[in-house]
């Protein structure tokens, strides 16, 4: 009996100090996301004061983090990732005791530095925008076989975009309608804008 009391004491003892030392840290949690609120998984956050870096994380997959034990103060906090311009969130006070949330909107924009990006066009034969067109984009291997790796539609101003990552590679767009359809061949070389236009040769019947 006096076993199981001695037992049910330290359990009670372990789980106070547990609530304690939770209730002591100190530190900033939020969430790293894209412009679509789609959490950015992988980025680097650091925590700088006085032009130093105190402490860095990484986000979970989820694009949320949380850097605890950092001494009360004002920090600015730096957001990093390849591929997204970096993005800096002034003058954050931490407060003893408390991890200061900083929400979801930490948003980081794609650094178009670093993408290949296909603009393009469709239109008719009388030269008129193509509105609603499907546009297929494929990739072409040196062996001649193909993978689909995008599709869309166009806008009502006939015009589309797609980003790809960075790096050579030799695409095919074709863009469709009900009864027409054309195709281009298209080879990057590195981090670009790449502009075309597609023709279509539609039924007037």
């Amino acid at each position: 009996m006096k076993f199981f009391k001695n037992s049910l004491l330290f359990s009670v003892i372990f789980a106070f100090s547990s609530i304690v030392a939770f209730s002591q840290e100190t530190g900033v949690k939020g969430k790293v996301r894209t412009q679509k609120g789609d959490g950015i998984g992988g980025a680097t956050v650091t925590v700088r004061q006085k032009a130093l870096d105190v402490k860095s994380a990484k986000t979970g997959g989820d694009g949320k983090f949380v850097l605890s034990g950092l001494e009360p103060g004002i920090y600015n906090i730096v957001f990093d990732k390849n591929g997204y311009s970096s993005a800096i969130k002034y003058n954050v006070e931490v407060k003893r005791n408390k991890i200061n949330d900083l929400g979801e909107r930490l948003v980081l924009l794609v650094d178009q530095g670093t993408q290949v990006i296909v603009k393009g066009s469709v239109f008719n034969q009388d030269g008129r925008s193509v509105g609603g067109a499907r546009v297929e984009v494929e990739r072409i291997s040196g062996d001649g076989t193909t993978k689909k790796i995008g599709s869309g539609y166009t806008n009502i101003s006939g015009e589309f975009t797609f980003r790809f990552s960075e790096g050579a590679s030799k695409f095919r767009i074709t863009a469709t309608t009900k009864d027409a359809a054309v195709s281009k061949e298209l080879e990057v070389t590195s981090a670009a804008i790449y502009r075309l236009a597609l023709t279509l040769n539609i039924n007037k019947e």
